[in-house]
């Protein structure tokens, strides 16, 4: 990889730990809002331990409401850990077509994660300090990514 390449892999990985951290929260959060798991230890779990988005996803009977936070936070899983994959595979493509493909593909999955985390606050599950910083990483991984891909439309004459 190439020392760009490097410090972009790098930003990615970051924001992928991130939106990791934000997923495992979002979901511990949610699980303690159900009145049949607060207050009662987990099978198997000692104290202080969290609850995963593995062990969220095994209980039975969970409110509506809380599945929606489930499933945006797993959207922003999805798209903010993609980002980081397609820049992996973009940096060790085989082609030039390759390349640019896979890195359009890492922008359009780092601008879907913005409108995640945008709904994420506009439903006040992520508060403003929290939207605010994990925006503006995010922001400059599109920037950093759509400078990278105006690079190669250039290359090509202007053709995607």
């Amino acid at each position: 990889m190439s020392e760009i390449g490097d410090a972009i892999q790098e930003k990615c990985l970051a924001f992928g730990d991130r939106v990791i951290r934000l997923n495992d929260y979002l979901l511990e959060q949610a699980a303690s809002q159900r009145p049949d798991v607060r207050g009662k230890k987990e099978e198997g779990r000692g104290r202080g331990q969290h609850i995963t988005s593995s062990t969220f996803r095994q209980t039975s009977r969970v409110p509506v409401h809380l599945k929606s936070v489930a499933n945006i936070s797993n959207q922003l899983l999805r798209a903010g850990t993609s980002i980081g994959a397609n820049n992996a595979e973009a940096t060790n493509a085989i082609s030039k077509a390759d390349f640019k493909s896979k890195s359009f593909i890492a922008l359009k999955e780092a601008r879907e994660s913005l409108y995640w985390i945008e709904l994420l606050h506009r439903n006040n599950y992520l508060d403003d300090k929290q939207y605010t910083s994990l925006h503006s990483d995010c922001e400059e991984l599109v920037k950093i990514l759509v400078h990278r891909c105006k690079s190669l439309g250039e290359e090509d004459g202007g053709k995607k």
